[in-house]
Order: structure tokens, then C-alpha cells, then sequence
């Protein structure tokens, strides 16, 4: 399974978003803001263009996951505690449900009459959200631990 682009950009907005509005960055000096930037700050600062940028702010504010603040201090912020959003959440925000077949969405199959993986398939589904749901976007922000990388893992 990979991420498309956009999930992956999604991740690292959320991470850099995250940095603004944690306990160590009440008040931001630079932009005089208390924990919160625009779609154009997080674009400059994660490198991404400012129309992707915008396109994921836009559905990660539908999601919950970003709060957008008017005002002349206004800007985004996170919708909750970075320990509270997981990396499932900003999946989803951006894939929809976390399915990796056709199947489980009740989307036609040629094969489904005779198919014996059907309803397994939402277990498969539930342990790869449980994976994603388990890693926080506060974990994120962290150092790497060194047992979270198995010594087999391809770099």
C-alpha cells in the first residue's frame, strides 16, 4: 500500500502545523500570532505550493483536524491537542476511509461470487486503521525512537 501525494503532504502540513501550536509556541515572535498561521506561512515553510497547500488546508478544516480563526491575529491553528490526531485521521481527512480493496466500499466485482476473501477483508482494513489510529501526530514531532524501526526494514 503507498499514500498518494496528497496524504503524504498532508502529514507533513499537520507536523509543521503542530509546531506552531504546541505548549512551546504559545506566542509566535515572528508573526505575532499565538499559535497560528496562514496557508501561504505553511506553504513557505514546508516547501509545498500554495494551491496544495490550500486544498489540503481546506479539507483538513472540514475534518476538523485545522480551525481556521478570523481576525486581525487570526490564522490556522490545530482543531485539537496534536496527542488527539492521528495519522489515520489525516488519512482520511484526505483519502476517505481507510480501505485497501473496492470491495469492502460494495463497489461491483467480476469475482464476487466466488470470492472467499470478502469478509476478511474488513479485518485487514481494521488493523491497518489500528496501526495508523496508534501514531499520533504529537509522536511525530518527536524524535524517532530507535525499537519504533524494525532492524529488517528496508531504508
Amino acid at each position: 500500500m503507498r499514500l498518494s501525494n496528497l496524504a503524504d503532504y498532508a502529514v507533513i502540513t499537520m507536523c509543521q502545523a503542530a509546531t506552531h501550536c504546541g505548549a512551546a509556541s504559545l506566542v509566535d515572535a515572528e508573526h505575532g500570532k499565538r499559535g497560528r498561521l496562514t496557508a501561504s506561512e505553511l506553504a513557505a515553510e514546508t516547501g509545498l505550493p500554495v494551491p496544495t497547500v490550500q486544498k489540503l488546508v481546506s479539507r483538513l478544516t472540514a475534518a476538523g483536524l485545522l480551525r481556521s480563526v478570523r481576525g486581525a491575529h487570526g490564522g490556522l491553528q490545530l482543531g485539537r491537542p496534536a496527542a488527539a490526531i492521528t495519522v489515520a485521521d489525516i488519512v482520511e481527512a484526505i483519502e476517505g476511509r481507510i480501505a485497501l480493496t473496492a470491495c469492502v466500499d460494495h463497489t461491483a466485482c467480476d469475482y464476487e461470487a466466488g470470492c472467499t476473501m470478502k469478509p476478511h477483508w474488513p479485518i485487514i482494513n481494521n488493523a491497518l486503521r489500528g496501526a495508523l489510529a496508534g501514531i499520533s501526530l504529537a509522536q511525530l514531532r518527536g524524535p524517532v525512537a530507535q525499537q519504533e524501526i524494525p532492524e529488517d526494514h528496508p531504508a
